[in-house]
Formats: structure tokens, sequence, C-alpha cells
């Protein structure tokens, strides 16, 4: 591998693993053909009342002796910008579906414990509740995504979550919100209407929900101007049938439809696959069931153009991501899991993904943001440490809303008995600053991959920015060794252009 010379250049090549051949790429990038704008959202984070992923992980309160900010730790608030973050969704996922608002405002020595019956049968304090979520946002310049209880709620009940959380006038309600201590109304970016309505939401056909989603919708009002983007509980996986019946029986107040697609290595709820120590085999199997976003996203898009020809609904992919078996020594109902090189080449790979369904994908939120799944952070009390899918999106910040810019790529497929992914996935895109970025992902994991870049329409011949790599597949930071893997510098010129297997590759184009 030739790279210019960068002080970076000797880690890189010591966490390279020796090739045994090279992937050959060709990537032909037009920069005067452009696409959809990559809306910044597809890079939202979701944050769910399951293990610690709000309280430890969020929320430790005033009095608490982690540092905090009006009770939000202070570490993962600074982490957090630092990457961006653009949208939070909350309070589920399935917990949302057994949240009753009511018990999550006022004093909050006066709000009821209850048992939280989807995740570890733990108490649930409600210490964080509406007015926590939007401060919190608020503190990360984010926007909010709020999950509605559709499944055990009712009509009145969501319609009044919403007047309390937008109402402007005197109503009774928006002088509750004034009473607890929020003058001005909270700005709602997206309401759901339930979630997974075919499952822990309530278990239910397509039409009965779509049925119930007019009704509820109908009576969800806010002030002129105040309307957040109504979001339907969709399918999963390779199920159209949810895009289907909701397109055909929802024609009015609704933006989206949501589409959950985890990534379980060996495709089996009841063996999902290990986080670490895992086999090439594993990591194969990985990349083999991340890629399938890509099918399943096509196919629910091709019913959209069907249904809805004008493109006035959205697909919204607010569930996604890795799931593994849960650690023996924790408890299984928290699913914390550890995150790995693997977790952010799976990252890299969706984004290129949404990236090229941008004009309907304009909205995702990953599983999930703190001690859950596939998260950007973990938390050990006063301890805190950045995953390698953190550092993904660290370097894909860049691409909140760009501008799509076309290009074809051919490449060697990496294989494994009869199936195979690509070898590399990229994106092209030219930034709100006016910079062309390409993002390249390597999905081999033994294989460097050798560029051969063409760029019409614009004068560029090096590559500046930075890669994602490690020594081993399982390559992960840890509570005493945080800093094991982070993105280095890196710099090419564009006829001499390789990058290293099982890496994360985003740079300008200069």
């Amino acid at each position: 591998m030739k790279l210019k010379a960068l002080a970076a250049i000797g880690l890189l090549c010591a966490t390279t693993q020796l090739s045994a051949k090279t992937l050959k790429v060709d990537i032909a990038i037009d920069a005067n053909q452009t696409g959809a704008v990559i809306n910044k959202d597809i890079y939202g984070q979701f944050a769910e009342h399951l293990g610690r992923g709000i309280y430890e992980g969020v929320w430790v309160g005033e009095d608490s002796a982690i540092p905090n900010t009006r009770g939000f730790r202070t570490d993962v608030l600074e982490a957090l910008r630092d990457i961006k973050v653009p949208l939070v969704r909350w309070p589920g996922g399935c917990f949302a579906d057994e949240y009753h608002w009511r018990e999550g405002i006022g004093p909050r020595q006066d709000r009821p414990v209850k048992v939280n019956t989807h995740w570890g049968g733990v108490e649930e304090p409600n210490s964080f509740g509406t007015h926590e979520f939007f401060e919190f946002v608020e503190l990360l310049g984010a926007d909010a995504y709020v999950n509605g209880n559709l499944g055990s709620g009712s009509v009145r009940e969501m319609a009044e979550w919403v007047e309390y959380m937008t109402g402007e006038k005197g109503s009774t309600l928006a002088n509750e919100r004034r009473a607890n201590g929020r003058e001005e109304p909270f700005k709602i970016a997206y309401f759901g209407i339930g979630n997974e309505a075919w499952g822990c939401g309530g278990n239910m056909r397509p039409e009965y929900y779509a049925d119930l989603y007019n009704q509820y919708a109908t009576f969800l009002k806010t002030p002129e101007g105040k309307k957040p983007k109504f979001v339907a509980s969709g399918g999963h996986t390779e199920d159209t049938t949810w895009t289907d019946v909701l397109s055909k029986n929802i024609d009015s107040n609704i933006d989206g439809i949501s589409y959950h697609f985890y990534t379980l290595p060996n495709s089996d709820w009841d063996h999902k696959g290990r986080a670490i120590k895992f086999t090439e085999q594993e990591w194969f199997d990985t990349m083999e069931r991340t890629y399938r976003m890509d099918e399943y996203v096509r196919a629910n898009i091709a019913t959209l153009d069907k249904n809805d020809p004008d493109g006035n609904i959205g697909l919204y992919v607010d569930e996604w991501g890795t799931w593994y078996d849960p650690e023996p020594e924790r408890d299984p109902g928290f699913l914390y899991q550890q995150n790995t090189l693997r977790d952010a080449v799976v990252a890299a790979v969706n984004f290129n993904i949404f990236h090229q369904h941008a004009e309907r994908v304009t909205m995702t939120n990953i599983a999930q943001m703190v001690n859950v799944l596939q998260a950007m952070i973990l938390t050990d009390k006063e301890k805190m440490v950045l995953t390698p899918t953190y550092h993904a999106y660290g370097m894909y910040k860049v691409f909140q809303d760009a501008t799509s810019v076309q290009f074809s790529l051919k490449t060697d497929q990496y294989k494994q008995g009869k199936k195979s992914v690509p070898g590399v996935t990229a994106s092209v895109a030219r930034g709100k600053d006016g910079k062309l970025h390409l993002a390249l992902v390597n999905l081999d994991p033994l294989n460097d991959a050798a560029i051969a870049l063409s760029v019409k329409g614009a004068k560029v011949n090096r590559a500046v920015g930075q890669v994602l790599t490690a020594q081993a597949m399982d390559t992960r930071n840890t509570f005493t060794q945080p800093n094991n893997i982070a993105p280095t510098a890196f710099e090419a010129s564009l006829d001499d252009l390789t990058i290293p297997a099982k890496s994360v590759l985003v740079v300008e184009l200069k």
C-alpha cells in the first residue's frame, strides 16, 4: 500500500493485516450529476427505556456524583454533540406502547414507580419523562421524535399528550405544562402513532392498524405550522405487506411508514451470534445479513412507488443495527452488548445503502444510543467509552444534508461458499460546505482493496480524510483500554488509492 506520508501511516500499516490478494474496485464519479439530498435525520438515534440506556446512560440526576448538566451526564452530552446527533427517538420501542405520559410529568418525587414488563422486569421510576426528554434533545441541539402509545393507550390520551406538548393558548393542558416549568411549547419533529403493531405493539393485522391509525391521527391536533411529521408503524425484514396495506389505506395525516430490520449474524433469534471472539465465517454471515437491508428497502420503496407515485410517504428505518446474544454475566433483558470494528463496518454499509435511497429514506434511528444493542457509548458508573460505531457516525457526519453525487461502482465480491456481498460499498456527495466527499467501506476482513477512481466535472487529485481499521476483527474499546480503536489520518493520490481490509474510509476529494 502506498500512502502519502503522514504521522498516522505507521499506525495504519501496523493495524492492517497482510492481504492474501487485493480486491479490484472501479469507481467513476460524475460531479456534474447530482441526486437527492441526504437528510441529516438518516443519522438519528434511539433512546428507549431499556436497561441502562436512559438511567445511568443519559440521566443520573442533579445530585449524582457523576458530573452532570442539570441531571444529564456531561460526558455523554459532549460526546453526542461531537457527532452532531440530529434526532432522538423516545420513549420506545416496545416500551412506548406501555408508556402513559402523565406518569412522567410533575415533581419527580411524586411520579409513580412502575415495572418495565418488556425489558427485564425492573422498576421504572419515571424520573425521565416528557420535560427531561425535550431538555435533553435541546441540550444536544437535536430534534425530537416522540412515539405515542397506541397499543395500551387511547385516542384521548395521545391527543392530550400532543396538546400538552404543543399547545400555545391558555388551555388547561398548556397551562399544566407551564406550571411544570415549560412556558414555550415543545417542538416535535416526528410523532409515531404506535410501534411494531404487528408484535409488541398489539399483535395486530395491518388492516386493523390502518383503521386505528386513521382514527388516532384525526385527533392529533397542533397549532398552525407546528404539526410534526406523522409516522405509521410498518413492517420488518422481507415483508412488504405492511407498507402495501398502509400506503393503500391511509391517505392523509401520514408522512412516513416505519421499517425495522436487525442484523443477526446467525439470522436466528434464539441463537443470534457472538458480539466478540467470532470467526471469519461469523463476520461474513454478519455482512451478508446486514446487506439484505438494500434488498428489503428496495422492495418497500417499489411498493411505495406503486401506491404513492407522488412520493409523499417516506420509508423511515427507525430501528436497525446489530443484535447479538447477551453476555453470560449480564441481565439478558438489558440488551447490553460489546461493540467492535465489525459493528462500525456494519453501520457504514447501512449508511451507504440509505444514501442510495435518499429520496424515500429520509430518517433512520439506530438501536440504540447508549448501553443498548449497537450503542454509540458504553458507560460503567462514572466511566464512559466511545465505541467503533460512534466513530463511524463521527466520520460520516459530513454527509448530513449533503447532496448525492452520481457514481458507478464495479467491485470484486467478498464470498463464502455460494454466498457473496460486494467487497466494497461507497457513497459520494457534495457537502453543505461545497466539498466533494467520498466514503468507502471494505467488507472483506482479509484483503485490501485497490480503487481505480475517475472523477468527471471536478479537478481533484488527492483523497484526504480518516480511516477506521484495526488488526483484529473484534477490536473494541473497553473501560480499561478506551482508545484501542479510533480513526486515523489518511491521505493518498487518486492514482494510488488503496484501502485496508475491514475498514471504513471517509475522505474529501481535493
